[in-house]
């Protein structure tokens, strides 16, 4: 057999290799993006009816009564998601600029990506059952601001890692142009690095705002419910994710269909984040370029 043959040979299987792999790898698409798109297409059949103007403003009615809203489900959700990223992102972006720029190769700093790739990874439940123990217990009750904090612990080892391997991505040249310049190092990392990644580090505060907008069970051990207007952070706080819990297991029609309506209204939430977070970075990468 010539050598032709032989290349033409291996030429035609690998081909069909190749296309066997683009058929498969688009079907996997296919299939992923179907369940993806069925998901959505109930949420929005089921809780669009539910979203009306007093589901934005009105209180929940008592059980069995119809009508009423969930705004105060919706403020609460707001303000623990404002607070736990108050807490959460500083603590994030502070451990992550360590880890890049001074723990590369340092004990505390494998110690520190260590921690943060567990927590990372750790079940949320977990993480509000130690809440529970660390804060609920010993303040005797319940209260928004343990909510918060378990949510703040939540997004910490996202933002870690997000500031970290984006600080990685800076030039060395960068930095030490700006030492040889006479800029001392912490102005170096805020001023020029900062500013590198800025598109990153925003991707990942956002991903990580849009990781614990769904979460329910850390709040069910910290922040419980309210049914009623609630401002004050050491008392129960209702949550859109509790409250969705609680309808969506109650013998009520109403309060099913506003569990449908709560369903919609963080999955588009978390949607409209993620998006936010894409345009950014692509913002970002246009403006390099």
């Amino acid at each position: 057999m010539s050598a032709g043959k032989i290349s033409g040979g291996r030429y035609m299987r690998r081909k069909a290799v190749n296309v066997a792999m683009l058929v498969l790898s688009g079907a996997s698409a296919a299939f992923g993006l179907f369940w993806l798109f069925w998901i959505l297409g109930i949420l929005i059949l089921r809780g669009a009816p539910a979203l009306n103007w007093a589901f934005f403003t009105q209180l929940p009615t008592p059980p069995g009564m119809a009508g009423g809203g969930l705004a105060n489900a919706i403020v609460g959700t707001l303000m623990l998601t404002v607070l736990a990223t108050a807490m959460g992102v500083p603590v994030g972006l502070m451990a992550g600029t360590y880890l890049a720029e001074f723990g590369r190769q340092t004990a505390l700093g494998r110690v520190v990506r260590f921690v943060a790739d567990v927590m990372t990874s750790a079940p949320s439940i977990v993480i509000g059952v130690f809440v529970y123990a660390v804060l609920v217990q010993p303040m005797r009750g319940f209260s928004g601001f343990a909510g918060a904090v378990a949510l703040a612990v939540i997004m910490i080892p996202v933002v870690v890692r997000t500031t970290e391997e984006m600080l990685k991505l800076v030039p060395n040249s960068l930095r030490e142009s700006a030492l040889a310049l006479g800029a001392p190092y912490w102005k170096v990392v805020f001023r020029i690095c900062y500013r590198r990644v800025f598109g990153g580090l925003t991707t990942g505060i956002l991903l990580a705002i849009a990781r614990v907008s769904g979460e329910t069970a850390p709040l069910l051990f910290t922040s419980l419910n309210n049914p009623y207007w609630n401002f004050d952070f050491t008392k129960p706080m209702g949550t859109l994710n509790v409250t969705l819990f609680n309808y969506a297991m109650s013998p009520y029609d109403d309060w099913r269909s506003k569990a449908w309506g709560a369903a919609l209204l963080i999955t588009l939430g978390v949607l409209c984040t993620t998006v936010v977070a894409r345009l950014v970075v692509s913002r970002t990468q246009i403006g390099r370029s």
